[in-house]
């Protein structure tokens, strides 16, 4: 049975020695007494094996049923340790997180976020390090760059579930009546917006974004012109100058001046619902997305039939040596440092990630894995088919070329929340592009300051 506590059945303490008859010497009742004591302390102990964990995740209700029951057919195979699940949606879940582990409560194996590292442990200790759980956890099925990109101060903070990267994605219903094929460059890409509303409608656009991966997609296109990186960790601010800031946001003016996608004022009147859900994403409006590879199927799967999501190449402008990409983990799991069972939180990851019964319960909810062992089974059982979208785009995030490092500081969540203010400055006509440039440069660098002190 599927349950938010997995609990086990303990032992009952062995009583046998109680039943002695009543006809004995006192000197056989301190006996019998003494033995009825260590019997009852051995019993006791091994009630006192049993190891209770708590796991904590967000997510959608798929992730809950299939970790749910990963969880379950794990207490089955180890019987002698309870996992009591606690699970949310995203909102609030980090709030209640941050708490918890202020007070050292946190739960002993967590779902956790690339770019938490920097906001629970700047120098390392804010989780347990798992390289000192090696025999509990099969390291060796993970790529060492990878866990490198967990790693802080030589400390293994957590295991990647997956990675994940932002590429782009079209309705090919939408582009086959726009009569023009997906965009190779920036320039197809910015001529096809015209296009489209020309030959469709105003309300028709190549493609929509929500204000994080606007941020994403202007910082790829930077990275690709300037070759540097989007924060300078060492002077705890952004590498770029004024007038790289003005180019940053004038580029976004752009895109939306050439119909490109549609501005958040816009995006904004369809209400807060998830953009998948939106009626002009569902009935091919939207053209495309930009969007994490690891997510992509609920976006294709709300298309009105028979359209579908079809991967696009990624622009690159001429002589760029790297693509820009926000490459990152897609989640990870961790283990609190405040636990006091870290070996059994161990099997539990490792189960989770490792196992084929963990693997094949879990599927690809939270992503393609980079566990080798799981690639393996869920390949060979079909689950990983070459031409899924979320296989694809992640095969090519992985052929371009990434060079430059990211920093998880520019997913910082106020830094995000910045920019969407600052996008919104510009689309309601509050700020000029190089005063709302300049407004964004100052706030984030204050933001970074603090942060990173």
């Amino acid at each position: 049975m599927i349950s938010t506590s997995v609990t086990s059945l303990t032992p009952k303490p062995n009583r046998t020695s109680l039943c002695e008859p009543w006809s004995i010497t006192m000197k056989n009742v301190l006996i019998s007494a003494t033995l009825s004591a260590t019997l009852g302390l051995s019993a006791f102990s091994s009630l006192a094996q049993d190891v209770d964990l708590r796991m904590s995740w967000w997510g959608g209700n798929g992730r809950h049923q299939v970790t749910l029951k990963a969880l379950e057919e794990f207490h089955k195979q180890n019987p002698d340790i309870n996992v009591k699940a606690e699970y949310t949606g995203w909102d609030g879940h980090l709030s209640r997180l941050t708490t918890q582990i202020a007070g050292g409560t946190e739960p002993d194996v967590m779902q956790t976020n690339w770019n938490w590292l920097p906001i629970f442990s700047k120098n390392g200790d804010g989780f347990y390090d798992l390289n000192t759980l090696k025999d509990e956890i099969d390291l060796s099925q993970f790529d060492a760059k990878e866990l490198q990109s967990t790693t802080v101060n030589g400390k293994l903070n957590g295991i990647p579930i997956s990675v994940t990267a932002r590429v782009f994605y079209f309705n090919d219903e939408a582009w086959k009546k726009a009569g023009i094929p997906f965009p190779k460059t920036w320039d197809e890409l910015m001529a096809a917006g015209k296009t489209f509303e020309s030959k469709l409608g105003k309300q028709y656009y190549p493609v929509v974004l929500e204000h994080q991966d606007v941020l994403a997609l202007l910082n790829s296109y930077m990275v690709q012109k300037y070759n540097q990186p989007a924060i300078d960790e060492k002077g705890r601010k952004f590498s770029y100058s004024k007038a790289q800031w003005a180019d940053f946001f004038g580029m976004y003016k752009k895109l939306i001046d050439s119909h490109v996608m549609p501005d958040t004022r816009y995006y904004a009147s369809f209400g807060k619902s998830n953009m998948y859900e939106m009626k002009p994403w569902i009935q091919g409006e939207w053209g495309g997305t930009y969007m994490w590879n690891s997510t992509i199927n609920k976006y294709s799967d709300n298309l009105k039939p028979p359209a579908k999501l079809v991967l696009g190449e990624y622009p690159m402008l001429p002589g760029a040596t790297d693509a820009g990409l926000f490459f990152k983990p897609a989640q990870m799991l961790s283990i609190g440092k405040s636990t006091k069972n870290p070996q059994a939180a161990a099997k539990v990851i490792n189960f989770l990630l490792n196992s084929k019964e963990g693997v094949d319960i879990l599927g690809l909810e939270r992503g393609v894995p980079l566990s080798k062992a799981a690639v393996t089974y869920l390949t060979e059982d079909g689950v990983i088919k070459a031409d899924d979208p979320a296989v694809s785009g992640l095969k090519l995030a992985q052929s371009l070329p990434t060079a430059l490092p990211v920093s998880p500081y520019f997913d910082d969540p106020q830094i995000v929340a910045q920019f969407g203010t600052t996008l919104q400055y510009i689309d309601y006509g509050k700020k000029s592009v190089e005063e709302a440039a300049e407004d964004f440069q100052r706030q984030t660098d204050r933001i970074l300051r603090r942060a990173m002190r």
